[in-house]
């Protein structure tokens, strides 16, 4: 069984957290990182402590699994061998031996003008991808640091999945940051859909099973992009549900010149990489119901549901969910028809309500 994880949204959608459930839940046999590089962080609790990964699958949190970093993922070697020290993954990590890799000419390159208006992370991965089209890029095979590490990751995944064995690959960022289908210019690298997630990884079409499209209850941004119609003050007035999430941000004292400000702050919305503060809007059904189309979605995953309804926070049932959280899931599921089959209700690994058992 061959499963994909990615972003349905504008990234930040909590893919950390679904995949590191998946991870411990389906006990895969390889999990394979995709998508761009290190200008992506996923968040992931393993026993209490906080892990803000930028290069290493969240899978980790499996230790029986092994670990893969596939040839369309752009490599920083620092930040890669200082994430296999943190997770303690050494000798169950690998890196694909075409790999290229970010370096520090790179990272400069990514703080021109042009960068800062975009609002990239500064982490290379632009100027990165530029030189491998270029074909002047330094690959994981001439990297005498990664000498340890390197694999036929394609090999490894391919090999799983024809023995039957559970392969999950967890791609990065979101679809509204697509390359192709994004707000271009105020987007990443390359594409971020489960096409090109799987390309990442060598995997082919025919072998994937089930593609996880994750949103959020509703959407948050870091960085720049004018195309996306943000909270206003009279949006949150006008809707009952935003209205009460105000209220709570102001009775919780929560600092903000105005409603999206306020309500960013009670959310905990902040970039994972930049540490910058999100923008928050509501959810957009006309894009999540075209990044169900250009990722083949099979199943849906809704993350952050416990910000909306704080009453929902740690349910592992969907009986326990109240009554204006079922409400807002089974519109969101009649809307998108494709079944929502995980629910996610808190930080905690096992914060999810699986509705794949029933």
């Amino acid at each position: 069984m061959v499963s994909v994880v990615v972003g349905g949204h504008y990234g930040d959608e909590g893919k950390g957290k679904v995949v590191s459930y998946l991870a411990m839940e389906d006990d895969p046999k390889v999990i394979a990182r995709a998508g761009v590089g290190p200008n992506a962080g996923h968040t992931v609790y393993k026993d209490g402590v906080k892990y803000g990964l930028r290069m290493l699958t969240c899978g980790f949190v499996n230790e029986k699994s092994q670990l893969a970093i596939g040839a369309g993922v752009l490599v920083d070697i620092k930040q890669f061998l200082d994430e296999v020290e943190i997770t303690k993954t050494g000798g169950r990590i690998f890196v694909d031996k075409r790999c290229s890799i970010i370096e520090e000419e790179h990272k400069e390159l990514d703080k021109s003008e042009n960068s800062k208006k975009i609002g990239t992370t500064a982490s290379g991965c632009g100027p990165g991808n530029a030189a491998r089209v270029n074909r002047i890029a330094r690959l994981a095979k001439d990297a005498p640091e990664l000498s340890e590490y390197l694999a036929d990751v394609p090999q490894m995944v391919n090999d799983a999945a024809r023995k039957g064995e559970e392969v999950l690959i967890e791609a990065s960022q979101g679809f509204g940051l697509s390359l192709y289908y994004g707000n271009y210019p105020y987007v990443t690298s390359k594409d971020t859909s489960a096409s090109t997630a799987c390309a990442d990884v060598g995997l082919g079409p025919t072998n994937v099973d089930d593609v996880y499209v994750i949103f959020k209850a509703y959407m948050s941004r870091v960085g720049e992009d004018p195309y996306i119609h943000y909270l206003s003050d009279e949006d949150v007035g006008k809707d009952p549900l935003w209205k009460s999430v105000l209220a709570r941000a102001d009775d919780a004292g929560m600092p903000g010149e105005n409603a999206n400000e306020k309500i960013a702050h009670l959310f905990g919305e902040k970039g994972t990489v930049t540490g910058r503060p999100r923008k928050i809007a509501a959810f957009d059904f006309d894009l999540a119901k075209y990044s169900i189309m250009v990722n083949g979605a099979t199943q849906i995953v809704l993350t952050c549901v416990d910000k909306m309804f704080p009453e929902c926070l740690g349910v592992k049932s969907y009986d326990g969910l109240s009554k204006d959280a079922k409400s807002f899931l089974n519109n969101l599921e009649d809307q998108m028809e494709v079944p929502l089959t995980l629910i996610s209700t808190g930080p905690d690994v096992s914060d999810v309500v699986d509705l794949r058992k029933k």
